[in-house]
């Protein structure tokens, strides 16, 4: 028997099978969805803040000489 689950952006009660194509989504839409949130930092891992283009790892820690 497949798995039941719920869609993680509409909650729909869909089955881990190939009727759904777009799991853990419902639908495409849904997906798409999703993909926007993370796109627009909507949705984050919290963390530190990743280092810039003009830092290196050990800079982000270290005090700026001025």
């Amino acid at each position: 028997m497949p798995q039941r689950l719920r869609c993680p952006t509409c909650q729909r009660a869909i089955e881990w099978s190939d009727q759904f194509p777009f799991r853990p989504f419902c639908s495409e839409r849904c997906r798409l969805i999703d993909l926007g949130a993370w796109l627009s930092e909507k949705h984050a891992i919290p963390g530190n803040p990743a280092a810039g283009p003009d830092e290196t790892a050990t800079d982000v820690n270290e005090p700026h000489e001025q």
